[in-house]
């Protein structure tokens, strides 16, 4: 375990305040943490397939996870928008003279492969999908991430995996971060998204669940509603992993990640 080390998740979901993340970041860089950022791209790629007159498409698994359809095209899209977002982090971070590096499409942090099947519900009904550019993550390339950290600057992963196959590939953001934050052997996991964190009767924001034991994982699965329960099962896969503790952080507030540190949000342990 590397207790100076912390990955930092940053959803990509409409109303997070990324400078505020960024402020944050760069005090936690100056207080000598070696930070690794894992951002999504979800709100950017909806955006951009819209004005191209594609909508976005999600799917519903039998188990009742949502998760982007991403056939080729899709793909593409996905790609563009979240390169640009990764750029823009490195830039929001430069500008607070924190040297950083995103590791998009050329030096792809993390590989996978294709799933080559998904199955979801239409209308009350399964259906089989077999052109989706979704992935399963293999693992990680630590040494390059481990090179960066140690010459003090923060990595910038985009929700991407590369396939020897089939190329880049659209991968849950929350479960690259989990497997990230262990390979890395980092202490902490923090999960920013546009939720105060996991709430015991969803959308009531004063439901708020302050802590979660390992106990507690199969009442916080029960409790979380739509793109919550990836968070959770990623959360899970991180604690299983060997991460000591994961937090769930508002990113809608002034300094989301000092104020989840001092215990606000959800956190896992």
């Amino acid at each position: 375990m590397n207790e100076d080390r912390i990955v930092i998740k940053i959803g990509g979901s409409a109303g997070i305040d990324y400078e505020a993340v960024c402020d944050d970041i760069a005090e936690f860089v100056r207080g000598g943490s070696s930070v690794i950022i894992i951002h999504g791209g979800s709100e950017r790629a909806n955006r951009m397939a819209e004005a191209l007159g594609r909508p976005a498409v999600f799917l519903t698994s039998p188990t009742g996870h949502s998760s982007r359809y991403t056939d080729r095209g899709m793909r593409d899209i996905f790609v563009r928008a979240t390169n640009e977002l990764n750029a823009e982090i490195v830039s929001s971070l430069e500008a607070r003279q924190v040297a950083a590096r995103g590791l998009t499409e050329r030096d792809c942090a993390l590989w996978g492969e294709r799933k080559q099947t998904i199955r979801a519900l239409e209308n009350g009904r399964l259906r089989v999908i077999r052109d989706d550019y979704s992935g399963r993550i293999g693992g990680v390339c630590v040494d390059p991430l481990d090179t960066l950290l140690q010459a003090g600057i923060v990595p910038v992963l985009p929700p991407l995996a590369f396939s020897e196959t089939d190329g880049l590939l659209n991968v849950d953001g929350d479960r690259a971060a989990a497997v990230v934050a262990a390979a890395l052997g980092a202490e902490q996991l923090i999960i920013v998204s546009n939720v105060s964190g996991l709430l015991q009767h969803y959308p009531i924001e004063d439901s708020l669940v302050a802590h979660v034991g390992q106990t507690d994982m199969e009442r916080a699965m029960d409790w979380a509603q739509g793109r919550m329960k990836r968070k959770v099962l990623s959360v899970k896969e991180a604690l299983d992993s060997g991460v000591r503790r994961v937090g769930l952080a508002d990113g809608r507030v002034l300094h989301p990640l000092r104020r989840a540190l001092a215990g606000e949000g959800t956190w896992f342990d």
